[in-house]
């Protein structure tokens, strides 16, 4: 899959936002190993912290549906420049693959591409866990 292509998924997402309260929509579309694409947008909640970024949202249909191996993120918000994952959803995407690639872009197509570990450099893994 070419990168405008899991673009235009995530673009797809963010038409579902709910974002109340920052009014900032963000969509998410994430390709597992197996081919298929997840997607996921944010929602927010009043009580703020019980909000979910889009790129969690995504994490989690797909974990919910069996996939476990993820080879690409794209993610998109009405930003200055590309959107850039939070740092929870950094520390959530190297769970699952540290060298993923996360295509961040905004609406008006400004993208960078990099893999998760130049995002979250010495991230905590299950390798810092004894009996792991």
């Amino acid at each position: 899959m070419e990168d405008k292509d899991l673009i235009a998924y995530a673009r797809d997402a963010r038409e579902h936002a709910y974002a109340p309260y920052s009014r900032f929509k963000v969509g998410a579309a994430l390709l597992g190993r197996s081919g298929k694409v997840y997607t996921g947008c944010n929602v927010e909640n009043a009580s703020y912290p019980a909000g979910t970024c889009a790129e969690r949202c995504a994490v989690g249909k797909a974990v919910s549906e069996g996939e476990r191996e993820f080879t690409d993120i794209a993610v998109i918000g009405d930003s200055e420049g590309p959107c850039a994952p939070c740092g929870i959803c950094r520390q959530v995407l190297s769970e699952f693959n540290p060298y993923m690639r996360v295509i961040m872009t905004n609406l008006r197509g400004d993208t960078r591409v990099c893999a998760v570990s130049e995002l979250l450099p010495g991230a905590f893994a299950k390798t810092d866990l004894r009996d792991a």
